[in-house]
């Protein structure tokens, strides 16, 4: 496998990341959001499992510890996400997803107790001139949907942070499907609570479950961990920045939502501040660019 061809499918898995934004907020406008997660989920988790155990490793105590907290993220991380998209755009819920790329060496530095890099410092404040743009249209007019992607983008961080330090020490397979089951339990038990009934069949959304349970969830997954044994840390967060342009587009196409001028102008600062984290600051800065890049295992 050489770098080209690894490049091409975590391109590809971003393209369909991106996609998913604009479906998934046609679902939940008909569907209980927590039942479609736990549908999603439900199913992905049945596709893996026979592949875990043609290719895994022995399923140990360690990975269903890391597993579980990976899947207490990923749940988080897809619940605000969902969420967000009942109360704001896909385009808006996408680009503030992708913040994450800005989090993870932040939240990274902080737990490392390591210093900020400068070109990180550059990519928060583009980020955070964009999400006044982007949100609230030059204004602090938040609503609770861009709040509550901003929240998943956290999610999100964390769970790369945790998952960089955990795939070196467990099989990705049983990591990957401990973690799915954990987010088809989690929702099942949320959509149960809130007086849903989750094993009931939805005709029109038999595209999307194949499209989300599939190709952007075990595919992804799968090809994301196995394709970055072939490509750098830092091309490989290059190659998530395009997942928000991918999203707007896809939006624009299928259901025709435009950002607007102010809301072009955030996303496209915020773009920026997703390219500028992963540049690295100076040679002297090296080896906490190396260490920073550690945790950059993408969306």
């Amino acid at each position: 496998m050489n770098r080209f061809k690894a490049a091409a499918l975590l391109l590809t898995t971003t393209f369909f990341w991106g996609v998913t934004f604009t479906i998934v907020k046609q679902a939940v406008e008909s569907v209980d959001v927590f039942v479609f997660l736990a549908q999603r989920f439900i199913l992905a988790f049945v596709l893996i499992l026979p592949i875990c155990m043609l290719k895994g490793r022995r399923l140990d105590a360690r990975a269903v510890r890391q597993g579980c907290l990976m899947g207490l993220f990923l749940f988080g991380a897809y619940a605000f996400q969902t969420v967000a998209l009942l109360s704001t755009s896909a385009s808006n819920t996408a680009f503030l997803t992708g913040l994450n790329v800005v989090m993870v060496p932040v939240i990274s530095s902080l737990m490392l107790r390591h210093r900020i890099p400068r070109m990180i410092k550059i990519a928060v404040a583009l980020s955070a001139a964009g999400l006044f743009l982007l949100c609230g249209n030059g204004s602090l007019n938040f609503n609770a949907g861009d709040v509550l992607a901003a929240t998943c983008a956290v999610c999100v961080s964390l769970h790369l942070i945790y998952t960089g330090e955990f795939a070196r020490s467990s099989d990705y397979y049983w990591l990957t499907a401990v973690q799915l089951g954990v987010v088809a339990l989690l929702s099942t038990l949320f959509a149960v609570v809130r007086g849903k009934q989750v094993f009931i069949w939805y005709p029109h959304l038999l595209w999307t479950l194949l499209v989300c349970a599939v190709i952007a969830t075990v595919f992804a997954f799968l090809v994301q961990t196995s394709m970055q044994r072939f490509i750098s840390h830092s091309n490989t967060a290059l190659i998530f920045c395009t997942e928000p342009v991918f999203a707007a587009g896809y939006a624009w196409f299928a259901i025709n939502e435009r950002l607007g001028l102010f809301g072009l102008a955030g996303a496209l600062l915020i773009l920026g501040g997703m390219v500028v984290s992963i540049l690295p600051e100076s040679a002297e800065a090296g080896e906490e660019v190396v260490v920073l890049e550690e945790y950059r295992a993408g969306e």
